[in-house]
């Protein structure tokens, strides 16, 4: 028996406003069979090279708005801070200017100290005109960060208690939480995780990638997560082994493994609401030690089938060429080529979607 919270019942009824109200969708509209011309958003994360570098002033949102505007992004999705109200006004006409929308990325409060934080971001965010931020559980990776079942276990307990936290701040303000798949939790427990919290402004960030790390297919992952989904952190990825386990790279649009279009599908089916980002990360190739004893330290009940489906997955899948690196260019070169990638995947979706 399926048991039904009530964050699912507004949820499905929230999803339904845009048909009930007779407006036009506005972002699955464009995918309909044989009429290509999606126009993608924009993630930060997306320009993470020239974010570091000082000149390009990414770390401003006006920056990076007017920037993703000349590049024809249909939105972007970024961190806003806190803000005063002049700035929050040069956000709002940035976007009626451009036609674009605006999604946040936040910090989740860790305490009761960190609410007041936590609640001027928010309030931004709404006031810019965001109606959904990004937010994720653990930072890092979670192979890579707990050393012990009992300090992953305790991770676990401030899960629950981080969302307890934001949610009466994110009903006040009316703005939607989503929650990365951020290589912390798998999707079964993510998907409890949010249940648990039963608020309708808290659901999934869902990133079309970054599940395969924790030996997830990532079509899979899609379908499980789409009805929770309140925005997207779209990618095409590429695989290979190495000894440890196996090398998984961000690579433009249309050049790696996914099935983007079945990707879109289960999306549109679920969420017509929703909106694709792209977040074309440019670095080096991520190692995921799955072979290694210390992979396991926080996965003890994991079937050993996860592992053989993944390999096997990586094995039929393997690039044909080596995994983009980045550590051997200059910095001006490592800049150009994540310029490059991202306007090789902004236009592969206006042709391709």
């Amino acid at each position: 028996m399926i048991t039904l919270t009530r964050r699912d019942l507004l949820l499905g009824f929230a999803g339904c406003l845009p048909f009930l109200a007779g407006g036009r969708p506005t972002t699955f509209a464009a995918y309909e069979a044989g009429k290509p011309g999606r126009r993608l958003g924009i993630v930060i994360h997306s320009y993470g090279l020239r974010g570091k570098d000082k000149a390009s002033q990414f770390g401003d949102p006006l920056v990076f708005l007017e920037y993703c505007r000349t590049l024809g992004a249909a939105g972007v999705q970024t961190s806003l801070g806190a803000r005063d109200d002049a700035y929050v006004e040069k956000i709002r006409g940035a976007l009626r200017a451009s036609g674009m929308y605006l999604e946040g990325i936040v910090r989740l409060p860790r305490a009761a100290a960190d609410i007041d934080r936590f609640s001027d971001e928010l309030r931004t965010a709404r006031d810019c005109g965001a109606k959904v931020v990004r937010t994720v559980l653990l930072d890092s990776r979670r192979y890579e960060t707990f050393n012990s079942l009992d300090a992953f276990r305790a991770f676990s307990e401030e899960c629950d208690s981080r969302l307890r936290l934001a949610k009466p701040i994110a009903e006040r303000h009316d703005v939607r939480l989503a929650v990365e798949n951020h290589k912390d939790w798998r999707a079964d427990d993510l998907l409890k995780i949010i249940r648990r919290a039963d608020s309708p402004q808290i659901g999934v960030c869902l990133d079309t990638g970054n599940s395969i790390a924790l030996l997830e297919e990532p079509h899979e992952v899609v379908e499980a997560l789409a009805p929770l989904t309140f925005t997207t952190h779209f990618k095409d990825m590429a695989v290979a082994e190495y000894p440890q386990g196996f090398l998984l790279s961000e690579v433009p649009l249309g050049t790696g493994f996914l099935d983007l279009a079945r990707i879109v599908k289960l999306l549109a089916d679920q969420r017509r609401e929703i909106r694709l980002n792209l977040e074309m990360i440019t670095r080096d190739p991520l190692r995921v030690p799955c072979l290694s004893p210390g992979y396991w330290t926080t996965f003890a009940d994991l079937p050993a089938r996860h592992l053989a489906a993944t390999l096997e997955l990586v094995r039929r899948n393997a690039a044909k060429q080596a995994l983009p690196q980045i550590a051997d260019k200059g910095s001006a070169e490592q800049l150009a080529y994540e310029d490059a990638n991202v306007r090789q995947c902004l236009t592969w979706a206006r042709e391709r979607l």
